[in-house]
């Protein structure tokens, strides 16, 4: 099935972007990524497109980590429990790393 210029998604859901293989989106994989932007803006994940570790920004991490729970107090009642598991492990994790670039 073609979805654009150079996009294709194929049975399971997952997409081809020029060649690329992109997984499909789900709550899981938004929330991850969620998470990894947090990361990434607390320093601790490099910039991919330089492969370097940027100086934390602790406003903006504080933002993601804020958004992480408002989707996780939005969604209450409404996850499985991989789901729920999933949200509530990465906000510990993302908080404490918070609280380790904020000391």
């Amino acid at each position: 099935m073609t979805t654009g210029d150079d996009e294709t998604s194929d049975e399971s859901g997952s997409k081809r972007v020029a060649g690329a293989a992109m997984p499909r989106v789900d709550f899981s994989t938004f929330v991850l990524s969620l998470g990894t932007t947090a990361l990434y803006q607390m320093g601790v994940v490099a910039n991919p497109a330089t492969g370097d570790l940027e100086p934390p920004d602790a406003l903006v991490a504080q933002q993601s980590i804020d958004t992480l729970e408002m989707l996780r107090e939005k969604t209450l009642g409404n996850l499985d429990d991989e789901e729920r598991k999933l949200i509530d492990s990465l906000l510990y994790e993302l908080r404490m790393r918070f609280v380790e670039i904020t000391r």
